[in-house]
């Protein structure tokens, strides 16, 4: 937010230099981003800011105010002037192609000269006739044959603006002839970051109430003063609000036989060095009130609806608030036709929908040239549906839905009413109806918050003064009650911010620490009782989950935990059943594909891996994050964790030595998900045939621990991997209960010595039914070994004529070992024997010859 100075001190005495105002107000949380010097020295030193400074001085001996006398065409160009100019000191003629002299040009001796800005020769200004703020020095010259050695300076030149097709005209209160440019319209404009906590300072009393609180001034009050001697407003207009919770108020007044006209310049000043542009003095005055109460307002054409209500047979204009019709449509200021959301509240009227309330108005009944009676608008919004309509109608640029989605409150609507519609009598001329209709059907409770004087020390950890505390608090507006040990507060209405009880404590000791400075608290050692440290066993083993993860080569990812439905569906195979659970919606999303919780961790995990295909060939991504999961008659989801893994893309990557660069598949992720078990110690885990609808039918897997799935791994379906631009190479993937295995986990793992003895190896090839999975064969040999078999592993499967159809063949490694002494040749055929013969009995299982 930009802030000249001098429209500042229209509300605060300000008796330091700006560099120590920008120091002071950057440390109480509205950070001063640059100075700009529009006229004045700029500082020889900038102590203690960060802020950029920047600007053009002007010469008080070569910038000063001048009079136009005479506008006469140039003799030799159709496009130039020549314009007799006083600058205080000798009439001179002075060369311009200014388009707003054109008016002026041939009509003699001017009966009210213009006031405008002189330069002369040797004055550094800004290049008019260059892009961008390029300085030069003023020099005699001939133009067109005619000798010029001073000018008439447009906004550009002199640094306020990027205006340069005409020159300035002051006001014609304006000072003499020769007085210096600087002392009548220089000024310092402070940028501020305004973030989204200090929302309530988006206004020049805002600012000014901040300044005030810094440096102990007084704070001056808002004109609240109206002259009304027209007939009473409410027997011109009508009012209407059908959604109260989503406008608790609404205010209008009339001025009636106004004349639209340029503002003054003095208005259009503080606008342009405000950011804004000048469009005519009514719709300038409400970018006027916003920007120094912080409350928008709009201006209706009042004919435009009286012949609007006559025409739906209405007496009199009804103002209505209200939700859109179906398929109703609006086209506002911008020249934009757009298509209504049904959430959006609307400013209507018996005819049809008016303006985006709190956003935009509509053309149809906005202010024109021809306007004469003006009813002017003013109300309260619900910031979050206005944040939330701001958002869908992409209209982030509104300034008056800037303010209202971060919170105004409905009292200062009808003070920005009587400070708008005087400002406009005062400029536009006419006669302002007598009183304000008000509809006020939802007001907000008053705040007030017992604040304890000790927990100001606790938290803060230094004594600051009562009487420090209670000046800080009034400074800012509060009301403040003195008691015994603690103060009554009563929060302001301009403080949306501020909560109750122990929150608004919370909000109003912050309020003390920055005005009374972070700078001057100092570092202390915390005096309240440190609570005992306690683990969290649940979190503890999800560490361990990403550690194992990443020492076994994978990278961590963290994506939105907001999606959209559709986006999830691409995941799902062909012919798998959509999901038909509802979701988690969002009633304000930060964006159009943000507008649901999710329901798959896979699914964002893919997303990473579609993003990152196109530069990286190998890809070993994971996340460890909650679902949403609605719960019937529960008000909150359930948000269970699951663990997503995504690889992709060669084995290993490329080295000098060479290295095995085929793509990896589904028993790489087999490989993973046993050394994550192992890491775990997790019992009883194991696999079997069965799916996921977004893996591969026939190459893919679940995790069973005990009796429960928990999870499935294996190669994505190929027109899953089609939808996610990944097809292609083989794609692995797998979704885990994160939540069930880490309740399956033993709270402690025993741990053996190795034994000193040494082991026997030896290899079994059995022959087996084509039905039976090798783990149970792996199970029953495990069984049968006892504790002297250590190991076993599968390392060859065969199928050929020899063994007959249906059968195959598994070859299993088996490692036996004691840890009593050193097994011989009878120990080895002893265990065999037992392997074979469980094997047998329980599988049908025989050697292979």
């Amino acid at each position: 937010m930009r802030v000249p100075l001098s429209w500042l001190r229209e509300y605060v005495d300000i008796e330091i230099a700006p560099e120590e105002l920008a120091r002071r107000l950057t440390l109480a949380g509205l950070e001063v981003e640059a100075i700009e010097y529009v006229g004045p020295p700029l500082p020889s030193e900038r102590v203690g800011i960060e802020a950029r400074v920047s600007g053009l001085e002007w010469d008080r001996e070569k910038i000063v105010v001048g009079r136009v006398l005479e506008v006469r065409p140039h003799p030799n160009a159709d496009r130039l002037v020549l314009a007799e100019l006083d600058d205080g000191e000798r009439v001179r003629p002075v060369v311009t192609g200014a388009t707003n002299l054109e008016p002026y040009k041939g009509k003699g001796t001017l009966e009210r000269p213009l006031k405008v800005a002189c330069a002369k020769e040797g004055a550094r200004l800004y290049d008019g006739s260059k892009s961008g703020r390029q300085v030069t020095t003023l020099r005699r010259a001939k133009i067109r044959g005619i000798e010029s050695d001073a000018m008439a300076c447009s906004e550009k030149e002199l640094g306020i603006s990027d205006e340069h097709e005409g020159i300035i005209l002051f006001d014609d209160d304006a000072p003499e002839p020769g007085t210096p440019l600087v002392d009548y319209i220089g000024d310092m404009v402070l940028d501020i970051a305004i973030t989204p906590n200090m929302a309530r300072n988006a206004s020049i009393l805002g600012v000014a109430r901040e300044v005030a609180a810094l440096t102990g001034a007084r704070l001056h009050e808002l004109p609240q003063e109206v002259r009304m001697e027209g007939p009473p407003a409410a027997e011109k207009v009508r009012l209407e609000i059908r959604e109260p919770e989503l406008n608790p108020r609404f205010t209008a007044t009339l001025l009636e036989g106004a004349t639209i006209a340029p503002s003054p310049y003095w208005l259009q000043l503080r606008l342009t060095l405000a950011g804004m542009r000048p469009i005519n003095n009514i719709v300038d005055v409400t970018n006027y009130v916003m920007l120094e109460l912080g409350q928008p307002l709009h201006a209706f054409d009042y004919d435009e609806l009286m012949r609007r209500a006559q025409a739906s047979g209405a007496e009199l204009p009804t103002i209505i608030t209200r939700l859109p019709e179906a398929g109703e449509r609006l086209t506002t200021l911008d020249d934009v036709e757009r298509e209504l959301d049904d959430f959006t509240i609307l400013v209507a009227d018996t005819a049809g929908a008016l303006s985006l309330g709190g956003i935009m108005g509509g053309q149809e009944s906005e202010v024109s040239d021809a306007t004469t009676n003006v009813l002017l608008e003013s109300a309260g919004w619900n910031f979050i549906n206005i944040r939330r309509s701001v958002q869908s109608q992409q209209l982030q640029t509104s300034e008056a839905g800037y303010r209202f989605s971060r919170g105004v409150h409905p009292a200062l609507a009808e003070r920005g009413n009587r400070r708008g519609i005087e400002l406009m009598r005062r400029l536009a001329g006419g006669i302002v109806g007598q009183g304000v209709v008000d509809e006020y059907p939802d007001p907000p409770e008053e705040v007030v918050v017992e604040l304890p004087l000790s927990e100001v020390e606790r938290c803060l950890g230094i004594p600051i003064p009562q009487r420090e505390v209670v000046r800080i608090l009034a400074a800012l507006e509060f009301g403040v009650e003195e008691r015994k040990e603690a103060l009554r507060v009563t929060v302001p209405d301009h403080r949306l911010d501020i909560g109750r009880g122990v929150v608004g404590i919370a909000d109003l000791i912050e309020e003390i620490a920055r005005i009374w400075g972070y700078e001057q608290i100092p570092e202390t050692q915390i005096s309240d009782t440190t609570p005992p440290q306690r683990g969290d066993p649940s979190l503890e083993a999800e560490e361990r989950v990403r550690d194992a993860l990443v020492n076994l080569g994978l990278q961590e990812v963290v994506t939105y935990r907001l999606t959209r439905p559709e986006r999830e569906a691409r995941a799902l195979a062909p012919g798998s059943p959509a999901d038909e659970r509802p979701y988690v919606t969002l009633a304000n999303p930060i964006a159009s594909e943000r507008t649901s919780l999710r329901h798959a961790l896979l699914p964002s995990v893919l997303e990473i891996a579609e993003s990152n295909a196109r530069f990286r060939d190998r890809l070993a991504l994971f996340e460890v994050g909650p679902v949403f999961l609605l719960q019937e008659g529960e008000l909150l989801p359930d948000e269970p964790r699951r663990l997503a893994i995504v690889m992709s893309g060669p084995r290993e990557l490329e080295a000098w030595q060479g290295a095995e660069t085929g793509d990896m598949d589904f028993f790489d992720l087999k490989g993973v998900v046993e050394a994550l078990l192992a890491d775990l110690h997790l019992p009883d885990a194991r696999f079997e045939p069965g799916g996921h609808p977004s893996l591969h039918p026939g190459r893919r897997a679940r995790l069973v621990v005990g009796a429960q799935a928990v999870g499935a791994f294996g190669e994505l379906h190929p027109r899953v991997g089609m939808a996610y631009g990944l097809s292609e190479r083989p794609v692995l993937a797998a979704e885990f209960d994160l939540e069930a295995i880490l309740d399956a986990l033993p709270a402690q793992h025993r741990t053996e010595s190795v034994s000193r003895f040494p082991a026997v190896v030896e290899d079994l090839a059995l022959v087996v039914d084509e039905s039976v999975p090798a783990a149970r064969v792996q199970a029953a040999i495990e069984k049968a070994g006892g504790q002297e078999l250590t190991e076993v592993r599968l390392f060859d499967l065969y199928r050929g004529d020899q063994l007959g159809a249906g059968q195959k063949s598994l070859g299993y490694r088996l490692t036996y070992r004691s840890d009593e002494r050193t097994l011989s040749d009878d120990d080895a055929e002893r265990l065999r024997n037992a392997i074979l013969k469980r094997l047998e009995k329980e599988l049908g299982a025989v050697l292979r010859p």
